[in-house]
């Protein structure tokens, strides 16, 4: 397993991350501990979970994800210096997480709290904002974004608060790293710019959507991601599964995503068109589909680690081992060439 440094931090992330969203529904506890058991046997260090998980909740299981790494830790004692632990608070208007109320200096604190009691842990490697409080083009709203409705002062006001409340986390070793995700460059600029005038802890990571369908990371976050050292945190690297061709001509397998959540957003002509086209370049090279797709993300200069996620361990194992695929020039070639016919696909 190779490893990457965490922004500007001190911290060691594992390229691939095990991400942990279906744990709790489409994964049951003891299956969420096998995978843990498995993907740091392999190396993988680097966990990402969220207060809000799993997905697909019933409105009253939130918080159910954290609660399993949690068991999983009690029955391991000792073992939580070798994982670098990822968490996230709820962005506003899920109303199932603290009433929907955000992110606030209050807010961070009391969610902080929440998810160390949640994990058994006394700290949170890397701590991030799951979606900005003033809103997101992220989730495929990019089609109704309205930045211009944004209240200035009230989300600068918001911003510096929120990273008080972290710098105070911080300093009580309740957090190591600070990150965002689903965010903007505006976003991160701005942050970055408060945490430098008033010596408050920098972004580390940004974790946005990232994978050979949706690469709007390549431009701005790309150049700010370089300049400022804030590495992508690729999540949905597979385009929640459509990446692994498993949709294509109407196929809805059983137990998969689409035939849990029905409707998929991201499930449209231009991708599946996109997909057929991707998965044809993996086939003739002699590649596994998720594998090439995953190897893609962490190819990019700007990746840090992309978030793998699987409801099965055959899954897992194939996504773990992308770690090891090398393309060749013949193939990125080729994914530039579908890149260009199909740019945007959802």
């Amino acid at each position: 397993m190779q490893f990457n440094t965490l922004g500007r931090s001190d911290i060691k992330v594992s390229r691939i991350c095990l991400g942990t969203m279906t744990w709790g529904s489409q994964n049951t506890e003891s299956e969420g501990h096998q995978q843990m058991d498995f993907a740091l046997e392999r190396g993988v260090n680097f966990w990402d979970t969220a207060e809000m998980y799993p997905i697909m909740s019933n409105g009253a299981s939130e918080g159910r994800t954290e609660e399993i790494i949690g068991t999983w830790m009690k029955m391991n004692p000792g073992r939580r210096d070798e994982i670098v632990l990822a968490t996230k608070i709820t962005g506003l208007g899920n109303r199932s997480v603290r009433g929907g109320r955000g992110i606030t200096g209050k807010e961070i604190k009391l969610a902080v709290e929440g998810s160390l009691k949640r994990l058994q842990t006394d700290y949170v490697d890397l701590y991030q904002f799951h979606w900005p409080q003033r809103g997101s083009y992220h989730f495929q709203q990019q089609w109704t974004f309205a930045p211009e409705k944004q209240d200035k002062s009230a989300v600068r006001g918001n911003l510096l608060e929120s990273l008080q409340a972290i710098g105070e986390l911080v300093a009580e070793g309740k957090i190591r790293a600070f990150g965002v995700s689903d965010d903007s460059v505006w976003g991160l600029m701005e942050m970055l710019k408060l945490a430098e005038q008033h010596g408050l802890p920098r972004v580390q990571s940004v974790q946005n959507e990232y994978s050979l369908l949706n690469r709007q990371f390549d431009t701005d976050w790309a150049e700010a991601s370089h300049h400022e050292d804030v590495g992508l945190l690729a999540w949905s690297p597979l385009a929640m599964g459509i990446l692994s061709g498993k949709y294509l001509d109407g196929k809805v397998p059983e137990g998969s995503r689409k035939s849990l959540m029905g409707e998929m957003a991201r499930d449209t002509e231009a991708a599946n068109a996109a997909t057929r086209a991707y998965v044809d370049i993996a086939q003739r090279h002699g590649l596994d589909p998720c594998q090439m797709a995953i190897a893609f993300t962490l190819h990019r200069p700007f990746t840090t680690a992309s978030i793998i996620g699987a409801s099965r361990m055959d899954q897992l194992k194939i996504a773990i081992e992308a770690d090891d695929v090398s393309l060749s020039d013949e193939v990125l070639t080729e994914i530039g060439e579908v890149h260009r016919r199909y740019p945007m696909p959802y």
